[in-house]
């Protein structure tokens, strides 16, 4: 089956996975504050909008970590760098940006990981926005899975998880980034196809 772009997010670790027909050629790389989606050396030109973004930030205090699958990922840390709770900032950003104004109307999925054990996914698409607070690890995709649910998730380590996604059956994986809560902050991880 093919989800498109997803996220997992659980209490203590979450992951993000870019599945692709169109643009395959896409890595994740790490650069100083974000992990960073974009095209491969290879890869052709072109000048889609939503083919390069931060995939993986952290709040500037290193409180909260938030995942998602284009540029709301920026203004969700910038909300909660304000003070926002986690909940309103995905909300009020993903109402605000809305889905992805491309050939699919492709849903924006995003999660949250805050350090003292919260953790919350959201989706924006056509017909809804949903944000919930999970106590179990979570999907929600661009397509298919569009609206939260359980999914099995066993790893306990940002590495794992990137691996776990990037691995699971779902078609057309590009490449994933794992989180994890660690100490006083998060680790992160990348998984390159």
């Amino acid at each position: 089956m093919y989800v498109g772009r997803f996220v997992v997010v659980g209490p203590d670790v979450a992951a993000y996975r870019v599945s692709s027909r169109s643009f395959p050629n896409r890595e994740i790389r790490e650069r100083e504050d974000a992990l960073t989606v974009g095209p491969t050396p290879d890869a052709p030109e072109t000048d889609n909008p939503y083919v390069e973004y931060n995939c993986v930030r952290e709040t500037t205090d290193g409180a909260q970590a938030v995942l998602g699958n284009g540029s709301h990922v920026d203004p969700v840390v910038e909300k909660l760098d304000l003070g926002y709770p986690a909940r309103d900032a995905l909300a009020s950003v993903l109402l605000a940006l809305d889905f992805e104004k491309d050939d699919y109307d492709t849903p924006r999925v995003a999660g949250v990981l805050d350090d003292d054990g919260d953790a919350y996914v959201g989706i924006v698409h056509r017909d809804a926005l949903l944000v919930r607070e999970v106590d179990e690890p979570t999907i929600v995709a661009t397509y298919e899975t569009d609206a939260p649910e359980p999914f099995a998730l066993d790893a306990t380590d940002a590495a794992g998880a990137a691996v776990e996604v990037y691995e699971h059956a779902f078609e057309h994986a590009v490449c994933a980034a794992g989180v994890a809560r660690d100490g006083d902050g998060f680790e992160t991880a990348i998984h390159n196809g």
